[in-house]
């Protein structure tokens, strides 16, 4: 992986072939120039499927045959999610790609015309000569069990805002037909509170229950830790309550498919979170890291789903940088911070 800009400036030479890619849902534009800057060839506009990538590679090749430049290096933005499938074509392939920052092709585009006018043409042009000038980075392509894992957290994170979001909906059906509810039960993710609304418990159920009834309902629930006297908080928390006494057929049938939903997630998650698990414990020096005191298998499992194979890296700063804690310096005269 590189490191310095002077190793990425020595692969610039007079045999570099430079692609630059404007990356798009549909259509991509690719411009080429030589390691001067100068224009090639007029562009070339191709698909995003199979078809267009080896209509570029079919252009490129004839290109690098009629300039004689052998050495190819395709570059793009890695914006969206668009790039990565030609990214892993041409990594297949054993193409050079490497990706160039977004706000240094923004803030390098006027340099040519000294206009702000953006279009894919002019795109693709600047990002060819923001490689040429080496301030390019090669893209962390994960392969294998690294893939694995990010696709594995990816996934992870949206079971969990999923269950952020049905626990955000509970909270407002309960608000709405039962708000003393949460002064009764504190955490109504809990065994008991689960059961109750599961079984579409509003507080004119309860009312019309007597305290034996609802205890029969408890022990369904819980063997233990709830008794008569949360009960009886219970029922007096249903006959003082304001909530709402109209629709209460369909708020019933709402919060028992919340709750369902609920569960279902929960369930998913803890199954996935086993298989991350025994997905990390196969990256080598992952175990030695779970070992550490506060560090947890889900945290392992998103650092390599970030980072992927430490073999890629040959210094630890430049992990430090990716996750965006390098230290910067601010400095002008005599002021230093």
């Amino acid at each position: 992986m590189d490191f310095t800009q002077n190793n990425r400036l020595e692969q610039i030479t007079d045999e570099t072939l430079i692609i630059g890619i404007d990356v798009a849902k549909h259509k991509h534009v690719a411009r080429a120039i030589d390691d001067r800057g100068r224009d090639l060839a007029k562009r070339l506009v191709f698909e995003n499927g199979l078809t267009g990538f080896k209509e570029l590679l079919d252009w490129t090749q004839n290109l690098s045959e009629q300039t004689n430049r052998p050495n190819l290096i395709f570059g793009m933005e890695p914006t969206g999610h668009y790039w990565l499938n030609l990214a892993y074509y041409l990594k297949a392939l054993e193409l050079h790609a490497v990706v160039v920052n977004p706000t240094k092709v923004k803030r390098t585009k006027e340099l040519d015309d000294d206009s702000p006018t953006k279009n894919d043409t002019k795109d693709a042009k600047v990002i060819a000569q923001v490689v040429r000038a080496g301030r390019y980075h090669e893209p962390i392509l994960l392969e294998g069990i690294y893939a694995e894992l990010r696709e594995g957290m990816k996934l992870h994170d949206m079971m969990q805002k999923n269950l952020s979001s049905v626990k955000a909906q509970v909270q407002n059906a309960l608000d709405r037909y039962f708000p003393e509810f949460t002064t009764v039960f504190k955490d109504w993710t809990k065994k008991t509170p689960i059961h109750f609304l599961k079984k579409g418990y509003l507080p004119e159920d309860i009312v019309s229950c007597s305290e034996e009834a609802l205890m029969v309902e408890v022990k369904q629930a819980a063997k233990r830790g709830v008794g008569i006297k949360r009960v009886q908080e219970l029922k007096h928390a249903a006959e003082t309550s304001v909530g709402l006494t109209v629709g209460l057929t369909m708020a019933r049938e709402e919060l028992s498919y919340l709750i369902d939903q609920y569960l279902a997630i929960e369930e998913r998650i803890r199954a996935h979170e086993a298989r991350l698990e025994e997905l990390v414990l196969q990256v080598p020096g992952a175990s030695e890291m779970i070992a550490i005191k506060g560090i947890g298998v889900l945290t392992v499992a998103g650092f390599f789903a970030e980072v992927g194979d430490l073999s890629n890296y040959k210094d630890p700063r430049q992990i430090i940088k990716l996750a965006g804690f390098n230290l910067q310096l601010n400095q002008s005269g005599i002021f230093k911070g």
